[in-house]
């Protein structure tokens, strides 16, 4: 990571707002970005069903190569951000300063949940 790029900061505050072992608690990280990625769908207008029927074809086929399906996501992203109008890195940074001002409030719910799991008890 170089210097105080955006993953940089993010570690930050992953650092200041979570426990040692939940900051490369692999699990954890691959539940929260997927139900991250389900709520941007769905607020983006993705149906139930056809996000099923995603879970559905992915699964159907070889995992991919993770590094590769890493800068797969960034494009897409970006390329999802572009068509919505959404600066990627604003919103971005913007997510990170909310994070920062609600460290008890995070903290409190990733307490309240499953180790190892983005789902509540």
């Amino acid at each position: 990571m170089s210097g105080n790029s955006f993953q940089e900061r993010v570690w930050q505050w992953i650092a200041a707002c979570f426990p040692p072992q939940a900051h490369a608690d692999v699990k954890e990280r691959t539940h929260r970005f997927l139900e991250e990625a389900l709520e941007l769908a769905q607020a983006n207008g993705c149906s139930r069903q056809d996000a099923q029927d995603l879970v559905d074809y992915v699964y159907g086929r070889a995992p991919g190569e993770l590094a590769q399906e890493t800068g797969g996501t960034l494009v897409t992203l970006a390329a999802l951000c572009n068509a919505n109008g959404i600066d990627m890195e604003e919103a971005g940074q913007r997510e990170l300063d909310r994070n920062w001002a609600r460290i008890d409030r995070i903290r409190a719910k990733q307490a309240a949940r499953p180790q190892g799991s983005a789902l509540p008890q």
